[in-house]
């Protein structure tokens, strides 16, 4: 197997506004593009073309990753028109594939930071002898995600969306957003239009018959379609929680950048990231956050599981907690912007504006 799918055309809607400049998998994490940890666990899976499928600020990957001959790897980049969803995204890059019908195509999301045996995958694929494998994972609780049961042979049995009753729950395995397709299965998908492969291929594939295959790797897994759940993502890259070749630098408390300036005694913990020109003056305290390209963190301010833009500005004694500053954004000195509150893009909040939580 020596190709995938990349599916990178998401809107980012729940991370704004961090994606209201940047595409969701070119946000950085732990110093890098999150794209850049998955392309180098893919090569380092063996993987050797991977075609991207792009559509929300698509014009911004090729720019950045070309060929992917700095990878190691030979990239494509094919842009929808319209948004197609996942199934018509994968059936839309079908024709840059060079593998045969019977050939295993890998298939992963822009938005999954996991530590999957790839190669295991694959090896279950062949084994098996299925048209379509995914990756499951097991979860405490599955109620916002759809359940895939499967028999004692790891055969899927049914698809069930998010479940609400304790009935329904018949399953902890979730999908996990990593398949394997058999290319024929690629090319059997409709085009010219919008399809779900959770919702319309799978459960099709399923009734026609199909051998859908299902490897339960309970590894490192977080979906980083939120604030807190990107926060954390790159935290756990940088303390090697979370595995990745791509992270620049060794694991540890804390991963900055060699052009970012850190006052002496400043405090940087819990896997914070400091980017690239980034400042962060004496006494400030930063806690597993990741302050972009450029922010600059004033004395004394206190950042905590945040987010902040590239270019912002965080004020002298300014308390950040869980919060998302947007690119370019000021504020001001003497705030206090808590668990929720999203600052938009070049706002500016003047001296001691803001003094209150928000949960919106």
């Amino acid at each position: 197997m020596t190709e995938a799918i990349l599916l990178v055309g998401g809107k980012g809607t729940r991370l704004r506004p961090l994606t209201v400049n940047t595409p969701k998998p070119m946000v950085p994490a732990a110093g890098v593009p999150f794209l850049t940890h998955q392309l180098a666990r893919a090569r380092a899976a063996g993987v050797e073309h991977i075609v991207l499928a792009t559509s929300y600020l698509a014009e911004v990957f090729e720019p950045h990753f070309g060929d992917g001959s700095d990878l190691g790897l030979s990239l494509e980049y094919v842009t929808e028109e319209e948004p197609l969803g996942t199934g018509g995204a994968i059936r839309n890059v079908a024709s840059r594939l060079h593998s045969g019908p019977d050939e295993p195509v890998l298939i992963f999301n822009g938005d999954i930071l996991t530590g999957l045996d790839i190669q295991g995958l694959v090896s279950t694929h062949s084994s098996s002898g299925a048209d379509v494998s995914l990756h499951l994972t097991r979860v405490e609780d599955p109620r916002a995600f759809g359940l895939v049961p499967t028999d004692a042979t790891g055969r899927v049995t049914a698809f069930l969306e998010k479940p609400q009753t304790p009935e329904e729950i018949v399953t902890d395995q979730i999908n996990a957003g990593a398949y394997v397709f058999k290319r024929s299965v690629i090319d059997s998908i409709p085009t010219g239009r919008p399809v779900s492969v959770e919702r319309e291929t799978f459960p099709e594939l399923l009734s026609a018959g199909a051998h859908l295959q299902g490897m339960v790797d309970s590894t490192y897994w977080l979906d980083l379609g939120t604030p807190q759940a990107f926060v954390r993502g790159s935290a756990d890259l940088v303390l090697g929680r979370a595995p990745s070749p791509a992270v620049p630098g060794r694991c540890g408390d804390r991963l900055v950048l060699p052009s970012a300036r850190v006052a002496p005694d400043a405090k940087l913990t819990g896997g914070t990231v400091v980017g690239a020109d980034a400042v962060v003056g004496e006494g400030a305290r930063v806690t597993g956050s990741v302050l972009l390209a450029g922010a600059v963190v004033e004395p004394g301010a206190l950042i905590t599981d945040s987010l902040i833009g590239a270019g912002a500005r965080i004020g002298a004694r300014t308390v950040v907690s869980g919060a998302v500053i947007g690119d370019g954004a000021r504020v001001g000195p003497d705030n206090e912007l808590r668990e929720g509150v999203r600052v938009w893009c070049d706002t500016t909040l003047p001296a001691g504006a803001v003094r209150f939580s928000s949960d919106q």
